[in-house]
């Protein structure tokens, strides 16, 4: 109970995949779309001489590598700047590529314009990417666009929120046409219209030629100068199927809007991500909780219709966790079935799966020693601790059954057993964690994703021996004290 109620008290958080830091630093930003490149290489600037502060003023210019800065990959308003770190052992003198990107957030500070804005130090492999991802989904693209700023606007007063994103990123400028009554009684549709409005501005293609391996396309269209005029839209005459001629300000009204840069849908309906970084990742379900029990209820009151779910990481580790829901009880009872066919007993086998239990204590105590987080890799380092930590158990019960067969009385066959197999059983396990305690005790990057299974097999497989030296042979009496009364009772 102890230690399920530290971890269950979010001391002891849980991340899909171990945080593991980056040899660089980088920062994701974009500005309105169709900003122009100019002003984006502003923000950009201002982005590389934060990060130079940072090196400057920490000393250590054998900090940094280079630092590289990209403006316009997927629009022009769009700037990565990315700073290379030295290798770890320089850099851990120093200062962590976590800490560079703590100072170079302080350093950048708020910038005007900005619409998104991201740093990061754990990118490259699994576990990179926005800790939270709340998918919002809703029919109608204006209540879900209102629905994602709301969201977002919450999670900004959250402490442990950073980089927030709302997903909303407008588009180029266009014209909404709604039709008027009288382009009915015209006899005028939506899709006429827009032809004829399409065709005077976009253009009609009128021909193609061929021309060596190349096709000319001619296209017929308004003069650019009357292209670029709202006067001249307004004021363009459309044919009606009847042959007679209207301006378009007659039959339609138009409002100037924003396009988007992508729709997304999920079952027929319109979808928009709420990102946002987690710092410390591990406390993403603190977050989850806290908003599930506030904040999107009221949301969902606000907008009728307005659906949700955790995607991205949270949707890795659930899905991961369900598998996990599956497999565990066909393990066990997988390990059941092994022990009970050579015990040829149905309680044998449930004294020596009671180390199991006490295996994953360990493991779990064991990430709290080491100040590791639980991820999806320590719990299927459970998994396996669960098929080696019953070999203890197994060794003692075997050895006072034969003990047994031989005619001793349990006293002294558990006794024996205790006695004969204790060295064999504490080398065994001593030799297994000196194994693992090099993976357990290393600090390099490569063995970062290692590490948390080790940990659970180690510091699983110690303390369940220990436990399994005292608990086992108790319970080995205990059956079999209940054994002897049941057969006195019959008896009579």
């Amino acid at each position: 109970p102890l230690v399920g109620g530290y971890w269950k008290s979010g001391r002891l958080g849980f991340s899909m995949f171990p945080t593991v830091e980056s040899d660089y630093s980088q920062v994701n930003a974009s500005l309105p779309f169709g900003t122009p490149v100019e002003k984006t290489a502003i923000v950009g600037e201002r982005l590389v001489r934060a990060a130079q502060q940072v090196i400057e003023e920490c000393g250590h210019p054998e900090l940094s590598e280079g630092i590289f800065s990209e403006i316009g990959r997927g629009g022009s308003h769009k700037v990565d700047v990315r700073v290379f770190l030295a290798d770890p052992e320089i850099r851990n003198k120093i200062m962590s590529t976590d800490e560079f990107t703590k100072r170079w957030r302080e350093k950048a500070g708020d910038i005007l314009g900005i619409r998104t804005i991201r740093f990061s130090s754990d990118s490259g492999g699994p576990g990179g990417g926005p800790a939270l991802t709340v998918e919002l989904r809703h029919e109608n693209s204006k209540v879900l666009e209102d629905a994602a700023k709301k969201l977002a606007r919450e999670l900004a007063a959250f402490p442990l929120a950073q980089d927030i994103d709302d997903g909303v990123e407008d588009g180029k400028r266009q014209y909404n046409f709604t039709m008027k009554p009288a382009a009915i009684s015209l006899g005028l549709t939506a899709e006429s219209v827009g032809r004829q409005v399409r065709s005077a501005f976009e253009g009609t293609d009128v021909l193609r030629q061929q021309r060596g391996r190349n096709e000319i396309r001619v296209k017929v269209r308004l003069p650019e100068e009357e292209r670029t005029r709202m006067f001249n839209l307004e004021n363009f005459i459309l044919k009606t199927p009847a042959g007679g001629e209207v301006p378009l300000v007659e039959v339609v009204d138009t409002e100037i809007g924003r396009s988007y840069t992508s729709i997304s849908r999920r079952n027929g309906l319109r979808t928009r991500n709420v990102t946002a970084n987690i710092r410390p990742k591990s406390k993403a379900g603190e977050v989850m909780e806290q908003l599930d029990a506030t904040v999107l209820p009221a949301l969902m009151d606000q907008f009728p219709g307005l659906d949700y779910s955790y995607e991205g990481q949270q949707a890795d580790s659930r899905d991961s966790l369900g598998s996990m829901k599956i497999t565990l009880p066909l393990v066990l009872m997988a390990i059941y079935i092994l022990l009970a066919i050579p015990f040829r007993s149905y309680i044998q086998p449930l004294i020596v799966m009671t180390s199991i239990p006490f295996g994953i204590i360990g493991a779990v105590l064991g990430h709290i020693l080491m100040g590791y987080d639980m991820t999806m890799i320590g719990i299927i380092g459970m998994l396996a601790l669960s098929g080696v930590v019953v070999n203890d158990a197994l060794v003692l019960i075997d050895f006072a059954n034969s003990r047994r067969a031989h005619h001793d009385n349990a006293h002294d066959a558990v006794v024996a057993a205790g006695v004969q197999r204790f060295r064999a059983i504490m080398l065994t396990t001593l030799t297994t964690f000196g194994g693992l305690a090099p993976m357990i005790f290393e600090t390099s990057r490569q063995a970062r994703f290692l590490i948390p299974m080790a940990i659970s097999l180690g510091y699983g497989l110690l303390f369940a021996t220990g436990i399994t030296l005292l608990l086992v042979p108790s319970l080995y009496m205990i059956v079999e004290d209940i054994k002897e009364k049941f057969k006195s009772f019959q008896s009579r």
